[in-house]
């Protein structure tokens, strides 16, 4: 496909692999976080060539440059030849601390959770994931 032609964000970001599906994809575009050059964008948004698309995935922000607009699911392998991975060696280190955070904890016999004890680890994984 060349770049003149458009092709709907959903579709691309699921051809690129970013996401698994194209439905989440389109939930993704719903929940705003996906931005094209910027602001946020429907899943029937056209994209082509040049454009810059931030993806949110709490808690890192990935931005790509795309090269080429493609509606196919492509190989993993010829993924760079769609996109351009533009993401700061920050935004992947919150990734890396992400991995490797402290997972919770609790005592053997304890038995279930109560409803104030799993409020609190929401909150925990909250404030963990979604700054």
């Amino acid at each position: 496909m060349n770049d003149s032609k458009g092709v709907r964000i959903d579709k691309f970001l699921w051809a690129v692999r970013l996401y698994k599906t194209r439905g989440l994809a389109s939930d993704a575009c719903r929940m705003n976080r996906i931005l094209v050059d910027g602001s946020p964008v429907k899943p029937s948004r056209d994209i082509t060539g040049n454009n810059i698309i931030t993806v949110r995935k709490p808690p890192v922000s990935f931005v790509y440059k795309v090269i080429m607009p493609v509606e196919n699911r492509q190989p993993a392998k010829l993924v760079s030849n769609y996109i351009e991975d533009l993401t700061s060696d920050a935004e992947k280190a919150k990734l890396v601390i992400r991995q490797t955070a402290p997972v919770g904890y609790r005592k053997k016999g304890t038995g279930r959770p109560s409803k104030k004890d799993r409020r609190i680890i929401d909150k925990w994984q909250t404030d963990l994931g979604d700054s």
